[in-house]
Formats: structure tokens, C-alpha cells, sequence
């Protein structure tokens, strides 16, 4: 159950832990771009004793360790993405939900070849989700 979470940690040269395991299960399970508050709700219900410190340290850990990364797409508000490969991320402004976007940067290799090093790329999105819209438009009865 949490073997590629194990193996991930390991390859990271990181301790395994129950509360990384823990988190890291629940980020790759609900790609939902989760805040901190959001994993600690969720991870308590079935770990009472678990603090938001531990939680906070814990990605902030595995963010350092290039396992997951946080994104800061809408206001200040840190998010954690499961994913720690270059893509882009679209945020709906009527549900807030943000999603994954699978679009490469046409510009990298440009910047490349000029001698640089890309480590990060962000590309936010913003606007109406699919649902959102659908929603809408069953509403109006279009």
C-alpha cells in the first residue's frame, strides 16, 4: 500500500516516516492541489494526535527534497501538488478547484540553448472550469 512511497523516500536519501507516508498517500490520491489546513483536516480524522506543525514541516521537507512542489496560484495561499514535473495549472474562479495542465513551455529550449538551467516553470490558467460552465449553462437552460 505505501511501497512507491517508501521507495520515493528512499531515493531521496529521506527517513520514512508514518506522517510523510500518510501525506504523501493523500496528495497522490486527491490531486486536488490541497492547502496544509486541507491535508491536516483530512490526514486528523484517522490520526488525532497529528499537529498542523508536523503536517506544515513535513511538505515543507518533501518540497526541499524535490518530491512534491507548492504552488502559490491564487493570492498567498500555499498549495501542494503531487506532481514535481514541469506543468502548467488552470484555477476556476467560480469553484476554486485547480487542476493539472499538460502544456510544455515552447520557449525552454530557447532559454536553454542561451546557457541557462531550467528548474521550475510556472503557467497559471485562470478562468471557468468545465463544470462550472456546464452548470451554468444547464441553469440558464441553454
Amino acid at each position: 500500500m505505501f511501497e512507491k512511497y517508501v521507495k520515493l523516500l528512499r531515493e531521496h536519501s529521506m527517513k520514512v516516516t508514518p506522517q510523510r507516508l500518510d501525506i504523501l498517500k493523500y496528495l497522490d490520491e486527491h490531486r486536488v492541489h490541497p492547502t496544509v489546513e486541507m491535508i491536516y483536516m483530512e490526514l486528523k480524522k484517522n490520526n488525532p494526535s497529528l499537529s498542523k506543525t508536523t503536517v506544515y514541516n513535513n511538505v515543507e521537507t518533501l518540497e526541499k527534497h524535490g518530491i512534491i512542489q507548492s504552488l502559490t496560484i491564487s493570492g498567498n495561499e500555499l498549495r501542494y501538488d503531487f506532481r514535481n514535473d514541469m506543468h502548467c495549472h488552470f484555477i476556476c474562479k467560480r469553484c476554486g478547484r485547480i487542476f493539472d495542465i499538460d502544456i510544455v513551455c515552447p520557449n525552454i529550449g530557447k532559454v536553454e540553448q542561451s546557457g541557462f538551467k531550467i528548474e521550475e516553470v510556472h503557467g497559471y490558467f485562470k478562468g471557468i472550469c468545465r463544470d462550472c460552465l456546464k452548470k451554468e449553462e444547464m441553469e440558464n437552460g441553454s
